[in-house]
């Protein structure tokens, strides 16, 4: 009885690691999301997880990837898989790209240094946000993998350059302009909660801050949360007083920002330029007439205008007009291997995740970090093998189509 027992049953070992044990149970994005909602106060939750008004951009960020689906070629030999590309002339082992977001440091106390430690390990560029929390220099000092950075043109042209001076010191290889941030999207979620960065205190987020003590504490052991690059600067607001976002951010930014502004970023700048948030094939065309290396796709995930275009749908029609001209980045709504898949068949560079990597922050530290990008990574290896593809050069458009 005893042996037959022993032959069909097997009792896992105990896993005292409270991170491992979060972490062995998220199968996909929307476990470490489910994870992260636990564990983070819901003001901290609904701020990375929130988009602009009614969300319908948010959510058909995600949905544009549902309607795809794939058409599978068989027999092929798939018994090596090369999921490496080449992203801004530098070879990759992966067509994938970590989004700048801003205030990383509300998700995990070590916020952008972990996640540019995770992502040097996995070979991809990490995107440092101008609203980030660690500095330049922080995030240079910890990891020596490929970097990009994040500007907006603000009003203060001197900041900007100042910005991007440090950035090519530090061995940033390119710099991200955010175009679609001329003012602040509406974001409700925030509104009703009364949130802002960094939290102001009331009872509210007493209570919030109880209900998660790991968070709490992490909070109060660490230095005070900051705008790190800019405050370094000493130039500008820090963004660590009590203001909301909004108001910090109305300040700075430039509505005027037009195509010239572009161009002065090029003569401050001598490496690639990729512009964030393009929507339309019309910019994407005059992007390519500027000669900035790159776009990226981007409705800022949801979180500027509700109504954008959901990016994955705007991926072919860009890439039938200016594919080979320029390389085209898909940011919004990547939650597994094989949506970056779908995107290069319609004619993507590249992609790029933001929350996706902010949930695994939340869950699991950077440990959660690592353990999304190897989940991106397997389920982008996996779907080649199944729909017939050794390398990324194989990927074309017949492997997918739009479900009716």
């Amino acid at each position: 009885m005893i042996e037959t027992v022993r032959s069909v049953v097997r009792f896992k070992p105990i896993e005292l690691d409270p991170v491992e044990r979060r972490l062995s149970r998220a199968a996909d994005v929307g476990d470490l999301r489910r994870i992260a909602r636990r564990r983070l106060p819901a003001g901290v939750f609904d701020y990375i997880d929130g988009g602009a008004e009614d969300e319908r951009s948010l959510d058909a960020n995600v949905a544009g990837f549902e309607r795809l689906e794939f058409r599978p070629r068989v027999l092929r030999d798939v018994s090596k898989i090369d999921t490496s590309t080449a992203l801004l002339g530098q070879p990759r082992p992966l067509p994938l790209v970590l989004s700048p977001t801003g205030f990383t440091r509300i998700a995990d106390p070590e916020g952008e240094l972990a996640v540019a430690r995770a992502a040097a390990r996995a070979g991809v560029p990490y995107s440092l946000s101008t609203m980030g929390t660690r500095s330049i220099e922080e995030v240079a000092a910890v990891s020596d993998g490929p970097k990009w950075f994040q500007v907006y043109t603000w009003k203060d042209r001197g900041l900007v350059k100042d910005l991007a001076d440090r950035a090519a010191a530090a061995g940033y290889e390119a710099i991200l302009l955010t175009v679609d941030t001329a003012v602040l999207g509406r974001r409700e979620r925030d509104v009703r909660r009364g949130y802002t960065l960094p939290p102001k205190i009331g009872l509210d987020t007493i209570v919030d801050g109880v209900l998660h003590p790991s968070w709490t504490l992490g909070l109060l052991r660490n230095e005070p949360i900051t705008f790190a690059s800019v405050a370094s600067n000493n130039t500008a607001s820090d963004g660590s007083t009590a203001v909301s976002l909004a108001e910090y951010m109305n300040a700075q930014f430039d509505a005027a920002l037009s195509w010239r502004d572009v161009e002065w970023l090029q003569s401050v700048w001598s490496g690639p330029i990729v512009l964030k948030g393009i929507q339309t094939v019309a910019d994407a065309k005059l992007a390519v007439e500027v000669g900035v290396a790159g776009i990226a796709l981007s409705n800022h995930g949801g979180r500027q205008l509700d109504g954008a275009p959901s990016i994955i749908e705007l991926v072919e029609p860009v890439a039938q007009e200016v594919g080979g001209s320029i390389e085209i980045l898909c940011d919004g709504g990547i939650r597994r291997g094989s949506d970056i898949v779908k995107a290069l068949a319609l004619g993507a560079t590249g992609c790029m995740i933001g929350r996706a990597y902010l949930y695994a922050l939340g869950a699991g530290g950077e440990r959660g970090v690592d353990h999304v990008l190897r989940f991106l990574a397997d389920g982008m290896e996996r779907t080649m093998a199944l729909t017939g593809c050794q390398q990324v050069s194989d990927i074309t458009r017949d492997h997918v189509t739009w479900r009716t």
